[in-house]
């Protein structure tokens, strides 16, 4: 008998329900409280060599509800001997990776939401632009490790990796590659196949769903200057009532509806996972969403799940703003709700328009006149940080409700950059090839010189060249009359 059917065998003596099997038992067995009927065999072994060896993780298990459920670490470690990642440890056939396959033995529905997520893609991050910086910009191959004979980047294994996942390399002998390993990245690619950590929430071994509802724990990798929620969070209003009414968060109660165990602020996981009274817990994050603010241009969820081919792409944006107002309106009126998405959609519409969509037409025009390289230009960090960590800020901010980030952090440093940085270096390449010996060159530089000017000629950029439309110029200095007016004295 395999580990899991033993397993098995234990958990249908109690529950009378598993993965979706309903299950006729003797009315003792269906009094049995959720979990195992008592610790098992090969746990109790565990527990006695970790109780010496690694007290702290003893100690953590022994607070979690996994403790409470006679969960022990076999349960969760146990393997079969054809795994691979499995080896013999006191001759037991377990992995050190626990790994989301693992926990949908007992959270089917929590992991099968989860894997549908963009949190479970984030280690697709391994081919991207991002990843390109850490690996090769900033690193180089002096990582060398067993599954990276080439070797690899500090930078990028230490960074990067940390955060979105890395993709876990099994040993000859069993042992896990330490470019690799540790690692609690929420899109980790596990040697079973399967994607993401639920421990990136829910850390060892406590597998605590309070912390998880603590916005520090979001706070390891929502931060900084590309995607600052943390930062945000703690900017609004929400972060503000959260941290003065912490006590009365009720955070460890099972039940943590909003509006019924608590009502003193949200926190992230009350506004994208959490319950409300019509809501059940999600463990897909995208499901509140309504905008896609990672890329360039700020795109709707069902796009970017689509090319990601996650069942999402059948979820309008529309059905998932009404679920996020479903959990604003627990403490808003209908038109403060309303009014707000007014003025995030308005936010997200500027950016897209003023800066985005022509700052991307603008490098794809300047591209046959760069070094081919990628970041080998100055400007391909200019743009890069317009719209990567400026373009997020400024998009991310107005969407929770943080005005410093939306404004000073954002749309400002996006103006600024654009119009002092940007543009002259884009007229330096012009000015540079428009006169070249190489007739593609010329063409090249002749074709961006015709879109800058197509870009500076709309109505928002025309106050740049000074042909601000006199209209305008009339209002901006009636306004600034009104305003001397008001405070003269």
């Amino acid at each position: 008998m395999t580990v899991f059917q033993s397993l098995l065998r234990s958990m249908l003596q109690t529950r009378t329900l598993v993965a979706g099997m309903t299950i006729i038992m003797p009315l003792s067995a269906m009094a049995q409280a959720i979990g195992l009927p008592e610790i098992s065999k090969a746990s109790k072994e565990c527990v006695e060599c970790h109780k010496r060896e690694s007290r702290g993780l003893y100690q953590q298990w022994g607070e979690s509800k996994h403790y409470r459920a006679n969960i022990g670490c076999f349960e969760c470690h146990g393997a079969e001997e054809d795994d691979v990642d499995a080896f013999e440890h006191f001759s037991y056939t377990i992995a050190t990776i626990v790994s989301p396959k693992d926990c949908a033995r007992c959270h089917s529905r929590e992991v099968r939401e989860f894997v549908h997520s963009h949190h479970a893609k984030a280690g697709r991050i391994l081919g991207s632009l991002d990843n390109i910086l850490a690996e090769v910009v900033e690193g180089n191959r002096s990582f060398v490790s067993p599954g990276f004979p080439d070797g690899n980047a500090a930078s990028a294994v230490l960074g990067c990796w940390q955060c979105h996942g890395s993709q876990v390399k099994v040993l000859a002998d069993g042992e896990l590659d330490p470019a690799t390993w540790p690692n609690s990245g929420i899109g980790r690619l596990n040697p079973d196949g399967s994607e993401g950590a639920c421990a990136a929430c829910h850390t060892r071994h406590e597998f605590s769903a309070a912390q998880a509802r603590h916005p520090s724990t979001c706070g390891k990798c929502h931060m900084g200057p590309d995607h600052p929620q943390k930062e945000i969070y703690e900017e609004s209003k929400h972060g503000i009532a959260f941290f003065a009414n912490i006590h009365k968060m009720n955070l460890e109660n099972n039940k943590w509806v909003v509006g019924e165990d608590y009502w003193a602020a949200p926190t992230c996981a009350t506004c994208h996972m959490s319950a409300t009274k019509d809501q059940p817990v999600t463990h897909d994050v995208g499901m509140r969403i309504s905008w896609n603010n990672r890329p360039v241009v700020s795109i709707r969820p069902e796009v970017s799940d689509a090319k990601m081919g996650l069942p999402g792409k059948d979820v309008p944006w529309q059905v998932r703003r009404e679920n996020m107002k479903n959990v604003c309106h627990n403490c808003h009126s209908p038109n403060w709700v309303h009014n707000f998405y007014v003025q995030y959609d308005e936010l997200i519409e500027l950016y897209n328009n003023k800066f985005a969509k022509p700052g991307a037409a603008l490098y794809a025009a300047a591209k046959p006149l760069l070094k081919p390289a990628k970041f080998s230009n100055k400007i391909d960090f200019t743009w890069f940080e317009i719209w990567h960590h400026e373009g997020r800020r400024a998009r991310h901010g107005a969407s929770m409700m943080g005005p410093d980030y939306t404004h000073w952090h954002g749309t400002y440093e996006i103006a600024k950059h654009f119009y002092t940085e940007y543009i002259p270096e884009l007229e330096e390449l012009v000015e540079s090839n428009l006169h070249a010996n190489d007739p593609e060159k010329k063409k090249a530089a002749e074709a961006l010189q015709a879109k800058i000017t197509e870009v500076l000629d709309a109505p928002e950029h025309l106050w740049y060249t000074n042909r601000m439309d006199d209209k305008e110029r009339e209002r901006r200095a009636k306004a600034a009359k009104e305003f001397r007016e008001r405070y003269k004295k």
